[in-house]
C-alpha cells in the first residue's frame, strides 16, 4: 500500500514525493490511519487514496478521537469521475456506524477552495465557510488541541502561526507538505462561488495559508450523505459494508456476552 499510494503522489505531483505522515520515515502515522486506496477495475493501477488519522483529543473532560480528513490524492487521468463520495464520506459514515452512531469530530486543513466547500456542505456545524456556523467553544478547543500537538499529521511546521479567530494557519507550507503549495489560479475551484471568494479573501496564497475546519458528522448528515452523495449503483454495496460493520460492533459481541460456557471474568457476574 505503500508502493501505491506514493504511485498516486508522483502522478499527482510531477514525479516529486512526499515526506510527511504516510510517507514520513518512521511510517508511524500508519498505525493510527484509516486509509482509503482505489484502483481501476481494468487494470488494477491506483488512482487515488485518502489517508484520514485518527487524532487523540479531550473534549468535555473526556478523552476522545477526531478524525482527520488527511491528504486526499486523485491521479489527474481519473478527477472528475465522482470518487468524493468514497475518498470522504465512506470512511467517515464506516466510522460513524463502528461508534454506535455517536457523533463524530472531524477536521480538515487545505487552501483548496473545492475541498473547503466539500467538506462545509458534507458536515455539520462546520466552521469556518459553512454559511450560518459561528465559531463555538468545541471548534476552539479542538483546533488548539490539533495545532499545539498534531500539526505534524498535516505536514505544518511549528514556525507556522495560527490565528485561531479565524482558524487560519499562515505559512503552512513548511513541515514536509511543500510540494503541494499551490496559487489560488490552479486550486481546484468549487461550483459555488461562495467558497472560492471565501478563501480568496482569508487566505494568503503566496505566503501558503491553509484554513483548518472543525465539523462533526451525525445522524442528520449520515443521512444526506447515504441519500445525496452515494451513487445509486454502490448503494448495494454500501448496504453490505454497513451490516459488516454492525455485526463486528453489536451483533457478534452481543452473541459472545450471551455465551454461558466462555469465562469472562469481572465482566461477567455469576
Amino acid at each position: 500500500m505503500v508502493a501505491d499510494c506514493a504511485q498516486v503522489v508522483r502522478a499527482c505531483l510531477g514525479g516529486q514525493d512526499l515526506d510527511y505522515g504516510l510517507f514520513s520515515p518512521d511510517r508511524a502515522p500508519w498505525a493510527r490511519s484509516v486509509i482509503t486506496l482505489v484502483r481501476r477495475i481494468d487494470t488494477g493501477r491506483p488512482v487515488a487514496f485518502n489517508a484520514m488519522p485518527l487524532l487523540p483529543v479531550v473534549r468535555g473532560g473526556q478523552s476522545d478521537a477526531l478524525l482527520h480528513l488527511g491528504l486526499v490524492m486523485v491521479d489527474p487521468n481519473e478527477r472528475g469521475e465522482g470518487l468524493s463520495w468514497v475518498l470522504y464520506g465512506f470512511t467517515c459514515f464506516a466510522l460513524f456506524v463502528r461508534r454506535g452512531l455517536r457523533p463524530l469530530w472531524i477536521s480538515s486543513v487545505t487552501q483548496v477552495p473545492a475541498v473547503v466547500g466539500l467538506v462545509a456542505e458534507t458536515f455539520a456545524d462546520v466552521y469556518p465557510a459553512q454559511s450560518g456556523t459561528a465559531q463555538s467553544f468545541a471548534h476552539r478547543h479542538l483546533a488548539h488541541q490539533i495545532m499545539v500537538h498534531e500539526r505534524h499529521a498535516f505536514g505544518v511546521g511549528e514556525n507556522a502561526e495560527f490565528d485561531i479567530n479565524a482558524q487560519v494557519i499562515t505559512d503552512a507550507y513548511t513541515g514536509g507538505s511543500d510540494n503541494l503549495k499551490k496559487t489560488f489560479a490552479v486550486a481546484a475551484k468549487h461550483r459555488n462561488r461562495r467558497y472560492n471568494d471565501f478563501c480568496e479573501v482569508a487566505l494568503d496564497y503566496g505566503r501558503g495559508d491553509d484554513v483548518l475546519q472543525i465539523g462533526k458528522l451525525d445522524l442528520t448528515t449520515a443521512r444526506r450523505y447515504v441519500t445525496r452523495m452515494v451513487p445509486r449503483g454502490a448503494l448495494p454495496a454500501l448496504a453490505v459494508q454497513f451490516l459488516f460493520v454492525g455485526l463486528a460492533a453489536v451483533v457478534a459481541p452481543t452473541l459472545q456476552w450471551l455465551d454461558p460456557t466462555k469465562p469472562y471474568g469481572k465482566l461477567r457476574v455469576a
